[in-house]
């Protein structure tokens, strides 16, 4: 199981790198709120994701969700095919600020 980390990339680009289960979401899940408080845009890159379930796709709806609440812009970038499948089978993809 491969901890999930969130690396700063650019001014308000970050990399979320890791594994994103039921085990590991608990684990990153709080860091989010650090993030969006220093910063007007986000832009997550889910590149470096490396296994994800039904709990990584809770998670970044959570997260929309809390940014949405602070007036902030969010866009998640390079879903993982895997998250992507689970967010459509939920008919969730068109509420994901995907890019």
């Amino acid at each position: 199981m491969s901890e999930p980390r969130i690396e700063l990339h650019d001014d308000g680009h970050y990399i979320l790198l890791g594994e994103l289960s039921f085990n590991t979401v608990p684990v990153i899940a709080p860091n989010f709120a650090k993030i969006v408080n220093n910063t007007d845009n986000v832009v997550l890159d889910l590149q470096g994701v490396t296994r994800t379930d039904s709990a990584g796709l809770a998670l970044l709806i959570d997260w929309m969700r809390y940014a949405h609440n602070k007036d902030k812009h969010i866009v998640f970038k390079n879903m993982p095919e895997q998250m992507l499948a689970v967010a459509k089978v939920s008919e969730l993809e068109d509420i994901l600020p995907l890019e």
